[in-house]
């Protein structure tokens, strides 16, 4: 590998199925078991397979029914909050070794570690320092790891993704020159970091299959021109990476700050609901989202809901397929509802900044209708609070929740019961609505993405 930066990308293998393997005393190479929740039906993901699982040919992210029968091996139910903690374990082993600026946590059993400068310090080359690293957790934790390194940060995390799953040592190592000649006519290009089914289709609309292809089609002008044309500025990093350049280092990722942020909170019902009970489950939402904003001291100035339909709702579409209209009486005129297929959205502007519970409530009833058909049966439902600003940000425009007596005093209810919250657990003050059939908050105020914390 040339000198220069050098980058080392380390997976957690089969994370979540690794930890319930440690911690039932199994070798995760060798268990067959896989992380689902018991509890719901056959047609649930396994959030996790270990190893022995994957090399039986059962996919990760498959559904239970889907696992071949005649297989033995172990269920076990999520613990979302064990990974969590897990990780940081882990996290806190990888700082034993480098400074925190070096290092990017890209999830929970990922992160890319700059290793330029400590090369010199532990006296060796950067694969001996990945192979220390990765021995250094696992001997510590139990949890086995694969290792890429690279010369840029997208090098690391091919020769991991593709590289590494191909070897016996599940350590892989490229620069751009072993890049290209091994990997240029890899296919699927769907292995490839950042290149999905959608991108793949439509580059082989365009005679392009793999990233050796890409490659020749950028030096061109008028297939280079065709290719901005379709993918606009993407097509910049896709060029880049078919030629194994990734200009990006950690200090701009340390560097980055985000220009704009949101509150979100989303669910994938057990069963489909109707459009009543949906709209139930949406307010339960809501009211989490609005504590959020009272306890980070911040304020929206939008809200969006939209609706994933079951296929029994049919072909049928609330509306034609992609019309748009205006919002009735929407607090702002570019107040939208959009439906195409199976998924409806709608979004409108607060007339001011707000984190008033009442104000989201209401302007969430009065989007409802706009984005639910009746008749139709919900299966997904999502809100996201837009354009979030600290309460305290200079020049905001005060709103008449922000002054009146009414206003104050439900800013400092809502502060009231998240701090209950914090103390006592989520379950330790509810609303009445949630102790109704079709609510699901009690249930939800246990779980972590969705699935149980414990």
């Amino acid at each position: 590998m040339r000198k220069g930066r050098q980058y080392l990308a380390i997976d957690l293998k089969s994370f979540y199925a690794s930890v319930e393997c440690v911690d039932l005393g199994l070798d995760p190479m060798t268990a067959r078991l896989v992380v689902a929740d018991p509890a719901r039906t056959a047609s649930t993901i396994c959030l996790a397979v270990s190893p022995a699982m994957k090399a039986l040919g059962v996919r990760n992210r498959c559904r239970v029914f889907e696992i071949p029968r005649g297989i033995d091996y172990v269920m076990a139910h999520p613990r979302m909050q064990r990974y969590i903690d897990r990780s940081a374990e882990i996290y806190r082993i990888y700082l034993d070794w480098f400074a925190k600026q070096d290092i990017h946590v890209y999830s929970i059993d990922e992160v890319f570690v700059d290793v330029t400068g400590y090369l010199d310090l532990y006296g060796c080359s950067a694969r001996e320092l990945g192979e220390r690293v990765r021995g250094d957790v696992v001997r510590r934790t139990g949890i086995p790891a694969a290792c890429g390194l690279g010369s840029n940060l997208y090098l690391a995390k091919v020769a991991l993704d593709i590289v590494a799953k191909r070897r016996a040592d599940f350590f892989g190592q490229l620069d751009e020159g072993s890049y290209r000649a091994t990997l240029w006519n890899h296919r699927p290009i769907t292995d490839f970091w950042r290149v999905g089914p959608g991108i793949a289709r439509r580059l082989a609309h365009k005679g392009i299959r793999t990233m050796g292809e890409l490659a020749i089609a950028s030096e061109d002008p008028v297939r280079l021109e065709d290719i901005y044309r379709e993918f606009g500025v993407d097509a910049e990093i896709l060029v880049d990476h078919a030629w194994g350049v990734e200009p990006v280092g950690m200090a701009e990722i340390k560097a980055y700050r985000s220009h704009g942020r949101s509150l979100s909170n989303a669910q994938v019902l057990g069963h489909s609901v109707n459009a009543n009970n949906g709209l139930l489950l949406a307010k339960e939402m809501a009211e989490r989202l609005a504590l959020q904003l009272v306890e980070s001291r911040s304020v929206a100035r939008s809200l969006l809901v939209w609706v994933g339909f079951a296929p029994e709702s049919g072909s049928r579409t609330p509306c034609e397929r992609g019309q748009v209209r205006a919002l009735e009486g929407a607090a702002s005129p570019s107040g939208l509802a959009s439906r195409r297929g199976t998924f409806s959205h709608a979004a409108a502007a607060f007339e001011a900044p707000t984190s008033s519970r009442h104000v989201i409530l209401d302007m969430l009833e009065r989007l409802w209708p706009y984005a639910v058909a009746v008749g139709w049966r919900i299966k997904r439902i999502g809100i996201v609070l837009g354009d979030v600003e600290s309460s305290d940000a200079p020049g905001r425009q005060l709103s008449f929740f922000d002054v009146s007596l009414s206003g104050r005093r439900e800013c400092r209810c809502q502060q009231t019961v998240g701090a209950i919250k914090r103390r006592y657990g989520r379950n330790a003050l509810i609303k009445g609505i949630d102790l109704l059939p079709e609510a699901n908050a009690r249930e939800r105020n246990e779980q972590i993405g969705g699935h149980r914390a414990w």
